[in-house]
């Protein structure tokens, strides 16, 4: 377990690199870009419901579930991206592979859970290059970057049935965008290029109660808050006259010089109510409702023109079937089935339409013998937006991995 975890380690540096170039979105030119981490992949594959308090698995999305882990648990997840997009005129594809969550696990006594990790938290990077052939303008978009995030969470068993927990988290990454406009009559383009590094501290705070309701079948609850937060934005801006050359490297004629410091980006916050029922190491069932206090985003990096922020909600169904955990005959018996559903309005409206993001999903827990450990497999198949208004619709398909390994750590082995 110890040589498995010092090796990953390596891929630390993998993890930061990645969450720069983690999405090929149009719809991650707004804000701090598109928000990549939505849970582990066993969360993601029960369409994000986050209810259940795992023994062998991390739930970051809520850290009260630290206290229930009974195993020193190390987890590291990834995944394949393919979109479509599509407009009323064409579509392009797009393909990414990225690295999307690193954590750590581990049990304190019998009543407390830590837990520190990193998240690629969000990404910007898209090119985007229209054509107005009856008024002779070419605008031309381009970004880069994102945010990353380290945690350091604790969970505590209040009561037999109740846990807490907070997780503390530092924000930090850069942000660049490059536009250009070009007008045929005129004797010069216009290039705007600017550049944001950001940091900040957020919190987020999570309650558990769970009960029977029988000899078998447990009723599971979960309450998270994410208060709303600001982060230091130092940014560098250059408008630079050019001598415009299509899709190669511009001329520059003239630049002008700006910079800000202390900026401030507001993230908003974000509520989350979940329940379920089920047998334990047998079945679960649950669903969540998560509440973004989007129209309380406000950011100096965003000027686009026709969009605006509302409260965003999502809404998720999902769980998990084991026929038989602890089978001797069937590998297939012992294998975690998950499938799920979400609906969400992102909060974000464009043209006065609203952008919505709905997607099924499944997976599976696939169990490596002789251990608490497991490989997941999950798929998640979603649309993303509208062609109305001429607007951009993607269609979108995400093949997830990651690995669990869980083990006893600081207990003294005996040899003869």
């Amino acid at each position: 377990m110890i040589k498995r975890f010092l090796v990953s380690i390596f891929l630390l540096f993998s993890v930061i690199s990645f969450a720069q170039q983690g999405t090929s979105s149009p719809y991650s030119l707004f804000g701090v870009g598109d928000v990549r981490f939505r849970g582990s992949n066993e969360i993601i594959s029960m369409g994000g419901v986050s209810v259940f308090p795992d023994s062998i698995h991390l739930n970051v999305q809520n850290p009260a579930s630290y206290s229930h882990l009974k195993l020193t648990t190390f987890t590291l997840g990834g995944s394949l991206n393919a979109v479509k997009f599509k407009t009323n005129e064409s579509s392009e594809s797009a393909n990414r592979s990225r690295m999307d969550y690193l954590g750590f696990g581990v049990p304190i006594g019998k009543k407390f859970g830590a837990s520190f990790g990193l998240n690629p938290f969000s990404s910007s990077g898209y090119k985007i290059r229209t054509i107005d052939t009856e008024n002779a303008i070419i605008r031309q978009y381009q970004a880069n970057g994102g945010l990353n995030q380290v945690y350091l969470g604790l969970g505590y068993n209040v009561l037999k049935n109740l846990s807490v927990g907070a997780n503390v988290n530092y924000n930090f990454g850069r942000l660049e965008t490059d536009n250009i406009l070009y007008i045929a009559d005129a004797q010069f383009a216009t290039q705007e290029l600017n550049e944001s590094q950001l940091s900040g501290v957020t919190f987020n705070l999570g309650v558990m109660y769970n009960t029977k309701i029988n000899e078998k079948v447990n009723l599971y609850s979960a309450f998270s808050y994410i208060p709303k937060s600001d982060l230091n934005s130092d940014e560098a801006r250059r408008l630079l006259s050019i001598i415009y050359v299509g899709e190669g490297v511009p001329t520059v004629v003239d630049s002008l010089n700006f910079s800000y410091t202390d900026r401030k980006i507001k993230l908003p916050s974000k509520t989350t109510f979940s329940l379920g029922i089920g047998e334990n190491k047998k079945w679960l069932l649950g669903g969540e409702v998560a509440l973004t206090g989007s129209n309380e985003f406000s950011s100096s990096l965003t000027n686009a023109t026709n969009a605006s922020y509302e409260d965003a909600i999502r809404y998720s169904v999902g769980g998990y079937y084991i026929p038989k955990y602890n089978s001797f005959n069937s590998y297939f018996e012992r294998i975690t089935y998950r499938g799920g559903f979400r609906y969400e309005n992102t909060g974000l409206v464009i043209k006065n339409t609203a952008i919505n993001d709905y997607a099924i999903t499944a997976g599976a827990g696939l169990p490596i013998n002789g251990s608490f450990s497991n490989v997941n497999v999950g798929l998640e198949l979603g649309r993303r937006g509208t062609t109305t208004g001429n607007l951009i619709q993607e269609n979108y398909f995400n093949l997830m991995i990651s690995m669990s390994f869980s083990d006893l750590w600081f207990v003294q082995r005996k040899y003869d």
